[in-house]
């Protein structure tokens, strides 16, 4: 391990309270990252992963939604909105479900979100509980959100905010970086490790409390999301699996999208990247895309089997961003280019750790309209323009 005593440089200037809060914060940190090679991770062997399709989903509609109201009624269903993320990308400094979508009316992406989520405890005429996942980031700026909205409709009773965990970011050489003179630069540790910041938090016991046997997990940024569906919800719960993941058929063989498949004979998610030309273009008897489905990152666990997966190891995805930091003479830096590494696990490889995976097939048009970007593809306006579609007033 490198030597990285350059993060005590600065110790005789603290005082005894800033030493104890440096000493607390090293001792207490997840310093795995140290041994992150940057060596890409040697994955398995990959099969296709057929889905339950549309067509399915339709002859069988009535009753999965039942199934999935009835659990909802029995508050045996939970949602988990992974929020931790900041707009950078869309040129918008605050909590990315801030962003205002709307045109000609303030509409936030939080707000599209829970008018989702109202849509099904209205039908079912009872609360989902509903746990948002922040990070040190935007912690305090979504809860004044949440609070200053009157929780969008919702009752305050039925949310709880929990922080993601950080983990600590490398410059070039493997060191350390500090974020001033007592404290060493962390970075939120991706939305892979929400159910173990449940757990550390404290909400798991909410959830056990709660007697909650199910948690639909989703992201932030698709503002087409449908939260606890109970159709999906009832689909899985009548397959007999332990998880079900959302999908939509790709739209051409190289889109840049994660495809859900088997590996190694259990459910998994390879990315576009790691795709063969050979897994690209394979086809079915029937003229369909072998590696079909695309996730939206809308997932449903069993809690009983995410339990299972605590102290499992998650792989740790390197990302080069430019990261400010303190250096060696005490000067706050800025970078505007890349300059250090952040570590993230990503939600998808929880998939990995279930023992099987029910894939639901979801229209794109009516559930995906990711915002992603300024401007192109999965954007502002694409997404803006699928909202119209749905018949969302901007």
């Amino acid at each position: 391990m490198l030597d990285q005593s350059h993060l005590v440089r600065h110790m005789e200037t603290l005082s005894a309270e800033e030493q104890m809060s440096l000493v607390s914060q090293i001792e207490e940190m997840d310093l795995s990252v140290l041994n992150e090679t940057g060596e890409e991770e040697i994955r398995g062997i990959f099969s296709p992963l057929d889905a339950l399709t549309l067509s399915q989903i339709a002859e069988n509609r009535a009753h999965y939604k039942q199934l999935g109201l009835d659990a909802i009624r029995q508050g045996k269903v939970g949602a988990v909105l992974l929020a931790g993320g900041q707009g950078s990308r869309l040129g918008f400094k605050k909590p990315k479900g801030m962003f205002n979508i709307g045109v000609n009316r303030e509409l936030s992406i939080f707000e599209c979100l829970m008018r989702n989520l109202m849509t099904v405890t209205k039908e079912a005429d009872a609360p989902v509980p509903l746990f948002v996942m922040t990070s040190a980031d935007n912690n305090r700026e979504t809860r004044e959100f949440f609070e200053a909205n009157n929780y969008f409709g919702y009752s305050s009773d039925n949310v709880w905010f929990f922080m993601q965990e950080q983990l600590p970011t490398l410059d070039r050489n493997g060191k350390l970086m500090l974020a001033d003179r007592c404290s060493i630069r962390t970075a939120p540790n991706g939305n892979g490790g929400w159910y173990a910041s449940m757990a550390k938090t404290g909400m798991l016991e909410v959830v056990r409390k709660s007697k909650i046997e199910w948690l639909n997990v989703f992201a932030v940024d698709n503002v087409l999301q449908q939260i606890a569906d109970p159709c999906f919800i009832g689909a899985v719960i009548d397959s007999g699996r332990v998880s079900g993941a959302k999908v939509v058929a790709k739209a051409a063989p190289d889109e840049k999208v994660g495809v859900i498949c088997l590996e190694d004979g259990k459910p998994s998610i390879v990315e576009y990247y790691e795709m063969t030309e050979e897994m690209r273009t394979l086809r079915t008897e029937d003229g369909r895309l072998a590696y079909n489905y695309g996730v939206i990152l809308n997932y449903l666990f069993r809690v009983d089997k995410l339990n299972q997966t605590l102290g499992a190891h998650l792989p740790l995805h390197r990302a080069f961003k430019a990261i400010p930091y303190m250096d060696a003479d005490g000067a706050m830096i800025s970078p505007e280019s890349p300059n250090a590494y952040k570590f993230e696990t990503l939600a998808l490889d929880m998939v990995r750790l279930q023992d099987d995976c029910l894939v639901f097939e979801v229209e794109r048009d009516k559930e995906f309209a990711p915002v992603k970007n300024k401007t192109g593809v999965d954007s502002v306006d694409t997404a803006r323009e699928l909202l119209r579609k749905n018949g969302v007033e901007l």
